[in-house]
């Protein structure tokens, strides 16, 4: 087994593991659990937000991991993001601040703008991320991101924040922040799985010097999906896993990579915590690369709620 992630620059002076763990459902004692068994497993690379409600549990695994001298500071690489209700620009300092100190790891990685969808500000708690109209709909804000980022771009500069980046961006929105930006966002996070292959948004992202980081890698198999075939327990993709001893994620994950893109998998089972990291030792041949291609069908997290909002991102090609 080879847990060495390889790192991938990020276009300024910063390097990011290629790959990482993701957080999104580990909440409370599970959170931090998990994430000391992830670092310990090898993972140097944690992917957090305020919209999970574990950035203090994050936090408490990696003190406690260095602590225990197992890493230090400057071996870890930890991203969190800007939720889409502190979109205005009087909010996003105070947000960051909020994340910065729950995390207290003494300066954040990476901080992403979550998407570029505002929604109405209620109030800085966890309890007011997800505010509902008198119809019980999601109230929007249709403050324009590229005015929330040029407030991320002042977070840059005293030292709490190394670098600013994107989630859930597509090309023309990119666009838009790059004409405007004197901070250019360092990566672009989206779903990307053998059902979500985003191939022509990762090249788009690849030419303006942008990485991609890929969440919901697996095609997100704990929920219901809106028709996005999943690659894991496909028998061919298994047949390709026994080829090199792998298993069917990790067929999954190492397509990922092949791609162009840094996978964030989150799983809750000590096995596949260390499966997912040992990707780094096989190369998928073009002939299974394109087998791979074959699945791309739909995204798995199309933000149904948000569907009629302005800057909704998923009415284009990519």
């Amino acid at each position: 087994m080879s847990n060495t992630v390889p790192t991938v620059s990020l276009g300024n002076e910063y390097n990011i593991p290629g790959l990482g763990y993701g957080t999104y459902l580990a909440k409370q004692d599970q959170g931090i659990d998990l994430v000391k068994k992830a670092i310990d497993a090898g993972y140097r690379h944690i992917d957090t937000a305020f919209l999970y409600e574990n950035e203090v549990e994050v936090g408490e695994a990696i003190r406690a991991k260095i602590a225990e001298g197992v890493v230090k500071r400057e071996d870890m690489f930890v991203t969190s993001k800007l939720w889409n209700t502190f979109h205005r620009p009087e909010h996003v300092a105070e947000a960051f601040r909020r994340s910065f100190d729950m995390l207290d790891i003494a300066y954040v990685d990476l901080y992403l703008m979550h998407s570029p969808m505002g929604l109405q500000f209620q109030g800085y708690e966890h309890s007011d991320m997800h505010p509902k109209d008198a119809d019980g709909q999601p109230p929007f804000d249709d403050i324009d991101y590229v005015e929330t980022w040029k407030s991320m771009e002042k977070l840059v500069g005293d030292g709490k924040v190394r670098s600013i980046g994107l989630s859930n961006f597509n090309s023309e929105q990119i666009t838009r922040i790059l004409e405007i930006a004197e901070i250019k966002p360092v990566t672009n996070q989206i779903e990307v799985n053998p059902g979500c292959n985003q191939k022509r948004l990762i090249e788009f992202c690849r030419a303006r010097g942008i990485t991609v980081t890929a969440f919901g890698p697996m095609g997100r198999p704990h929920r219901s999906t809106y028709g996005n075939k999943s690659a894991l327990g496909d028998s061919r993709v298994i047949e390709i896993g026994q080829k090199y001893r792998k298993t069917d994620g990790q067929v999954i994950l190492r397509y990922l990579i092949q791609l162009g893109t840094i996978p964030i998998p989150y799983s809750t089972k000590e096995e596949r915590i260390r499966q997912n990291i040992d990707v780094f030792d096989f190369t998928l041949t073009d002939a299974e690369m394109q087998y791979m291609d074959t699945f791309q069908s739909e995204r798995t997290l199309p933000f149904p709620p948000l569907k009629k909002h302005k800057y909704y991102p998923f009415d284009i090609d990519f």
